[in-house]
């Protein structure tokens, strides 16, 4: 609601108002974030070469461009500042700095990752990676390439290619690949789309930048042998990758759900067997991380073949999923 959207961070709020007025700089806030210069006044010539914008994350969300900015000029010139912002006034916890030179960038990432900016609260302050290309999930397996690119160029700009791939998280769907010509077009389609403006056939469909280990598998597809090889006058089938089990298929659906919710990334298992019982337990050592959770959760679960066709690894997988969905429900 309105009222309440106005009652937050009255203080941090008035604290910005009166630095912007005494400062004369001048904050532009469009398609969810709020921007100083790119180019700051009096900046003559290009824009600064690559490697000099940082990441900053981890950000209490009522700190404003007040502390920031002198903060992070502190160490060097600062050609752009962007704070992502949500609709209530609060940020969104992270924003991107961008340096005039590259040694400011890297004095940035040295004084300012896990500095503390309040009493017990460090930040992250690292290389901007500058991703370009987003991943669309849940696509109905009707969808047409012809048809998405249509739809990305009426709600999106900067897209140069398209490419369609059964998806590796949701049976009879389609995951689509997405690249744009910069960072910026990127990250103005995600916000886009995560907004709901891909009006596509498929329920679930999940918005999010590609991550290397998804492009790695993604990648490993496309080299597949076709389905049958020829070879010294024999037909060498080659099996296609098996379905997950359906009680696997659910719990790994819930846990992938939840992170996708809160913005956490995919989450990735690890599991190696370490021990065999002569009554049919298993003993098994497990890893899953997590891309945006601090910590991996690592640790032993004993499991038993179920005799329904599950392997040893996939009860494992089932035991660990369903313990990383209690613990996350309940730190979230």
């Amino acid at each position: 609601p309105q009222v309440w959207t106005n009652g937050i961070n009255e203080a941090s709020k008035t604290a910005l108002l009166a630095w912007e007025k005494e400062t004369g700089i001048e904050l532009v806030q469009v398609n969810g974030q709020r921007r100083y210069g790119g180019p700051p006044p009096g900046w003559v010539g290009g824009p600064p070469p690559a490697g000099t914008e940082v990441y900053i994350g981890k950000l209490p969300q009522d700190m404003y461009e007040d502390v920031l900015i002198p903060l992070f000029q502190s160490v060097g010139k600062l050609y752009e500042f962007r704070l992502m912002m949500t609709f209530s006034g609060l940020n969104r916890g992270f924003a991107y700095a961008r340096y005039c030179t590259q040694r400011s960038a890297r004095d940035a990432i040295g004084t300012f990752n896990h500095f503390q900016v309040r009493p017990g609260w460090p930040i992250v302050v690292c290389r901007s990676t500058q991703k370009r290309e987003l991943i669309v999930d849940g696509l109905a397996a009707s969808v047409s390439q012809r048809e998405l690119e249509a739809m990305l160029q009426q709600v999106t700009e900067g897209v140069l290619s398209v490419t369609l791939h059964a998806s590796p998280c949701q049976r009879q769907a389609k995951l689509a690949v997405l690249k744009y010509s910069s960072h910026q077009a990127a990250a103005l389609a995600k916000k886009a789309l995560m907004e709901g403006n891909l009006r596509l056939r498929g329920s679930r469909v999940r918005v999010d930048w590609l991550h290397r280990d998804l492009k790695q598998k993604l990648q490993l597809w496309e080299e597949r042998p076709p389905p049958s090889q020829v070879q010294e006058g024999k037909s060498l089938a080659v099996p296609k990758p098996l379905a997950l089990p359906p009680v696997l298929q659910d719990v790994l659906d819930r846990l992938n759900t939840l992170c996708w919710r809160q913005r956490l990334g995919t989450p990735m298992f690890l599991t190696k067997c370490v021990q065999v019982n002569p009554n049919g337990w298993l003993r098994f050592w497990y890893q899953v991380v997590i891309p945006g959770y601090p910590v991996p959760f690592s640790g032993f679960t004993w499991v038993r073949q179920d005799g329904q066709g599950r392997s040893g690894h996939d009860e494992a997988k089932v035991a660990v999923a369903q313990h990383v969905l209690r613990v996350l429900g309940e730190s979230l």
